[in-house]
């Protein structure tokens, strides 16, 4: 686990709420993580794990709150040290893997000859190091999601935010996935705030996992996840695994059963 002394990235009392709705999707909210820590964010859909990540990245400004890195307030996009991957890819389906890769050092004005070897080393590192010349619609969904992250790592940023990088694969590919991005990640010291539904996803990535309640987001528990690193797809079978993936069920039931069901239904299942 990383030290109290590392270099942080904070949200410190956010609140937000959108101009389409009176009620604050975040209220009051604090998080912190180190880098070199891994921090998944779970709850019921509409609690604001989204909202809180694209606040970390500096692609939405709160309302009220503060928003730190390595103890410095910061705000929007312009300052470095954090990296963003989303849902989709988001592949410029008009480059090959290298070319989408070198994107984010171009925008940086680096020069392409100290840029290229760079590119090359980060395609190497997510295991697409003979692909490089190929186009997204020639790569699989893992696929392009690994060029997505070598992307997000060719600026080694001090942090990675991911908004649940792995929901549109098939369930075979997304645990494949997982365990790559752990690999990958052990080659750097970067810090991860993973969002994800998938309580089994949360658990088996990292090292805490920030349980969100919702109407306003707000943190409900914070689990300390102690399965010792390096981690096999054998973990998720560990009884330990499985009384934290209880715990975590437990505290967003409710809120999980009232995003999909009607409330006199919802209230009836949870009480079963």
């Amino acid at each position: 686990m990383p030290n109290e002394t590392a270099v942080s990235l904070e949200c410190v009392g956010v609140s937000h709420a959108f101009a389409s709705s009176d009620a604050p999707v975040l209220s009051n909210l604090s998080v912190r993580v180190s880098r070199g820590e891994f921090v998944a964010l779970v709850g019921a859909s509409g609690c604001g794990k989204t909202t809180l990540l694209r606040i970390l990245a500096g692609l939405i400004r709160p309302e009220r709150g503060a928003i730190r890195l390595g103890g410095s307030d910061v705000t929007g996009i312009t300052a470095h040290g954090r990296a963003m991957v989303f849902q989709g890819d988001r592949l410029f389906p008009w480059m090959s893997a290298l070319d989408n890769v070198l994107f984010g050092l171009e925008i940086r004005r680096m020069p392409r000859a100290e840029a290229l070897p760079r590119a090359r080393s980060a395609l190497e590192l997510v295991g697409l190091k003979d692909w490089a010349s190929v186009y997204p619609s020639e790569l699989s969904g893992g696929m392009r999601q690994r060029v997505n992250v070598a992307r997000a790592l060719v600026v080694e940023p001090d942090f990675l935010l991911m908004d649940e990088p792995f929901a549109s694969l098939d369930a075979q590919t997304r645990e494949i996935m997982q365990r790559e991005l752990l690999r990958i990640l052990a080659h750097t010291n970067a810090g991860v705030v993973f969002v994800t539904h998938q309580i089994e996803e949360a658990l088996y990535l990292s090292d805490r996992v920030i349980v969100m309640g919702s109407r306003p987001g707000r943190v409900r528990d914070e689990v300390q996840v102690p399965l010792l690193r390096p981690r096999s797809l054998e973990s998720k079978r560990d009884p330990a695994f499985q009384e934290l993936h209880a715990r975590i069920w437990k505290a967003i039931e409710a809120d999980v059963l009232a995003s999909v069901l009607p409330a006199g239904a919802a209230a009836a299942s949870a009480s079963r």
